[in-house]
């Protein structure tokens, strides 16, 4: 009989608990990604895993943790820590693990209040207007002027290629945290955006995602169950350009994109 693995979302404390029931091997590891991943799509601060019921045959295959954090280091978002009675068969996962969510909460200390906006679009012509009005009408709530130029440009080259190619209904995103301001499309298309660099000058299109990586700090997706999400961090402008900071990195300098 096929193993299996369920989960419940509790958005009742500080932070999202998601509680996962079953067995996690080598046949739901990829179940148990889709379930982490689809949370973090929604830009929680931080998300706590319960595995207190969670059976692991293989302590190895709690890697499947490690490579989800991993995956989204550069998400926009969320920490990821481990509820469990032990920590031992949890190692492979190489995250914090709290005995209780009550001790992860209080290790993780109280949330920022929270700066969010989302916007369902049909795609449809006047869709990246209206994305625009939405990035503008958030600076300036949030007192952000100076990214209102960036966050439309990114805003309005993620929705398009939505409208142009995914041809499916999207939720704009949009977040800030510390003094970044995160801006993400999540759409039901598996196509995964490439990024091969600047194009040709006669070439008639192709500059999305050229005009996304020349004002963000750093920018990428995530593959969902069903769908993803193409996200973008956008810092307070400084006397350098993005590109000036990401080269300063060396960890960032040849980051996969998109």
């Amino acid at each position: 009989m096929p193993s299996e693995v369920q989960y419940l979302v509790d958005t009742g404390g500080l932070y999202p608990v998601i509680r996962l029931t079953g067995v996690l091997d080598t046949d739901t590891a990829e179940a148990v990604r889709f379930a982490i991943v689809d949370l973090l799509a929604e830009q929680p601060e931080a998300i706590v895993i319960d595995v207190s019921d969670l059976q692991l045959p293989d302590p190895a295959t709690a890697s499947v943790l490690r490579d989800v954090a991993g995956e989204t280091a550069d998400w926009p978002a969320a920490h990821l820590v481990l509820c469990a009675p032990r920590s031992e068969p949890w190692r492979a996962a190489g995250l914090p693990v709290w005995r209780t969510s009550a001790a992860a909460f209080a290790d993780l200390g109280e949330p920022d209040p929270p700066r969010q906006l989302s916007l369902e679009l049909e795609p449809v012509v006047g869709a990246a207007r209206r994305s625009r009005e939405l990035v503008t009408e958030a600076c300036g709530s949030w007192e952000l002027p100076a990214l209102v130029g960036p966050a439309c440009i990114v805003v309005t080259e993620m929705v398009n290629n939505v409208v142009a190619h995914a041809q499916t209904p999207m939720i704009v995103l949009l977040a800030v945290r510390s003094d970044a301001m995160a801006v993400a499309v999540r759409d039901r298309s598996d196509a995964v955006p490439q990024f091969g660099g600047p194009v040709p000058v006669t070439a008639l299109g192709g500059r999305g995602l050229l005009l996304i990586d020349s004002v963000a700090d750093r920018w990428g997706s995530l593959r969902l169950e069903i769908g993803k999400v193409v996200w973008a961090v956008l810092q307070q402008p400084d006397e350098q350009t993005p590109a000036q900071r990401r080269h300063q990195n060396a960890g960032m300098v040849d980051r996969a994109r998109g």
